[in-house]
């Protein structure tokens, strides 16, 4: 077996967890936050400087790699581990959500998606077969099912069919699934309703796949709703499968979806808002690119030990944002996936000391001050 889900311990007043996901290139340490390479590069970072960072998997995104550089010519270079050098595992997502979000650029139909490229507005079709094939050649350690992504808010009538048509995708996706070295997680979906998100949770576990997913949030819903859905969603998943919730990458979101019992989070945020000049730290986020910080030797944040904040300053950091400096994103990207991977591997340290709610309520007594 190249897929197994080890469940380590779990925190005896919450549904937090710790375990160990042993894939073909190499065992993932759980909670873990996964950094997106959407590109097959995770943007301004080398692969060795991921690894230094602490990086234990990383996410790549179909639909990009479909439209370029192709799947067949990943697969000719030997897959996506060997085309973009990165010798731990790898998760695609099925491109359901880009598709999705492509608005009146996209169709849907029972078959499948008929979109136009964002590129250069060549027409495509997604059926879920032709994503598995894609996911196949790309050769990813875990791969996603095709899903339908709906917005927030969404009717009701609509959010059910939705959820429908994503358990005949999901059928129809582990039928076309070939490679028995690469782990088929389902996707959980229903919108904000209770209700259909235990109808979606039902069907998508009874087809047993070796993990599962919930999708459909960070969708522009408020936290408080993203958490709710948490709460009666993750207990109807098997404790005995690793647990995704899908581009979900703050700080407190990701404290808050541990506690939940998620296991597994990735978004574009960290490496997002770091081009933009803007810092994750303990005390909340940080704008370095902000005039106050001009003259500022101090390092972004006191408290972090990664290579950013050890060798430079605000004041220099916000000098090469200013200037259009590509080192200032590097340095801002480095220092902001540092800080959620760092968090997250002190939550699981928490979690098996039995301190994971003192943890948290540290955590809160200092973040969001700035």
């Amino acid at each position: 077996m190249t897929f197994k889900f080890e469940l380590i311990k779990e925190c005896k007043d919450t549904g937090a967890r710790v375990g160990k996901l042993f894939t073909p290139h190499g065992i993932i340490e759980t909670p873990v936050f996964m950094p997106v390479g959407t590109q097959a590069t995770v943007k301004t970072l080398s692969p060795e400087e991921l690894e230094t960072l602490g990086a234990q998997i990383i996410l790549s995104n179909t639909y990009h790699l479909y439209l370029r550089p192709g799947h067949e010519l990943i697969k000719q270079a030997g897959g996506l581990h060997k085309f973009m050098n990165w010798n731990k595992p790898i998760l695609t997502d099925s491109g359901g959500f880009q598709v999705f979000s492509l608005g009146d650029l996209r169709t849907v139909k029972e078959d499948g998606v008929e979109f136009r490229s964002h590129i250069d507005g060549s027409k495509h079709f997604f059926t879920p077969e032709k994503v598995i094939e894609i996911e196949n050649a790309l050769g990813a350690d875990i791969i996603m099912a095709f899903d339908e992504c709906v917005p927030y808010p969404c009717d009701y009538e609509y959010a059910q069919k939705a959820l429908e048509r994503t358990t005949r995708w999901a059928e129809r996706c582990k039928t076309a699934h070939q490679r028995e070295d690469q782990a088929l997680f389902g996707i959980i979906q229903g919108g904000a309703y209770q209700d259909l998100r235990e109808q979606s949770a039902k069907e998508i576990t009874s087809l047993d796949f070796p993990g599962y997913a919930i999708g459909g949030l960070s969708v522009g819903e408020p936290k408080e709703i993203m958490y709710e859905v948490l709460e009666y969603t993750t207990p109807l998943m098997p404790k005995e499968k690793p647990r995704y919730l899908m581009g979900v990458g703050a700080p407190d979101n990701v404290v808050e979806g541990i506690m939940r019992g998620i296991d597994m989070f990735d978004c574009v945020l960290p490496t997002r808002i770091a081009r933009n000049g803007t810092v994750m730290t303990k005390r909340g986020k940080l704008v370095v690119r902000n005039a106050g910080y001009a003259k500022d030797l101090s390092p972004l944040d006191s408290e972090c030990s990664c290579y950013t904040c050890q060798n430079y300053s605000r004041a220099y950091i916000r000098h090469l944002l200013k200037a259009n400096e590509i080192f200032g994103l590097r340095l801002t990207s480095i220092h902001n996936l540092h800080f959620l991977i760092a968090l997250v591997k002190e939550i699981r340290e928490s979690i098996l000391e039995n301190r994971f709610l003192e943890f948290r309520e540290e955590f809160y007594e200092h973040y969001g001050e700035i």
